[in-house]
């Protein structure tokens, strides 16, 4: 999709450099540089492998790279169809402010909409409140009375039982 001097796209192979990248400046952007461990072979095989585990869209502003969505699908037992989960969405920072978070959340909307999706959901940071704005200008909503819960690295592994 091309709108102006903006364009969004499907990531293409060539591009894991780039968004192992962007996810790096996110990274950044939220204080949490320290836990990215993401490798281009790990973008590489979850988004292009043969079936992907993800899908990412680029935002380019006029050719140079802008920003990226990065998504994929999950489930909802009470609306009995899938979902599009938005793990993330970011630009970058000489960027903002030229309307591309509000195109990549509309392009995403598209997607989910044309894939039959029941909701699209993503999590933010409490600390985040321009992103908490932004997404409340969409018209979402926080979705009260719920904690997010985590297990990864040796609690993963204990509770797998290896």
């Amino acid at each position: 999709m091309t709108r102006g001097p903006l364009s969004l796209a499907d990531a293409a192979p060539g591009d894991a450099p780039l968004v192992a990248r962007l996810i790096r400046e996110l990274a950044a952007y939220e204080k949490l540089s320290q836990d990215v461990r993401a490798t281009e072979d790990d973008i590489r095989r979850t988004l292009f492998e043969d079936p992907p585990q993800a899908h990412a869209r680029i935002a380019r502003w006029e050719g140079e790279p802008a920003g990226f969505a990065l998504f994929f699908h999950n489930y909802s037992t009470f609306a009995g169809r899938h979902g599009l989960y938005v793990e993330d969405v970011f630009v970058r920072e000489p960027f903002r402010g030229r309307g591309i978070g509000k195109a990549l959340f509309g392009d995403l909307a598209r997607i989910a909409r044309e894939r039959g999706c029941a909701r699209m959901e993503w999590a933010v940071l409490d600390w985040n409140e321009p992103a908490i704005g932004f997404y409340t200008s969409l018209g979402a909503r926080p979705i009260g009375g719920r904690t997010l819960f985590r297990l990864d690295g040796n609690r993963l592994a204990d509770l797998a039982g290896s």
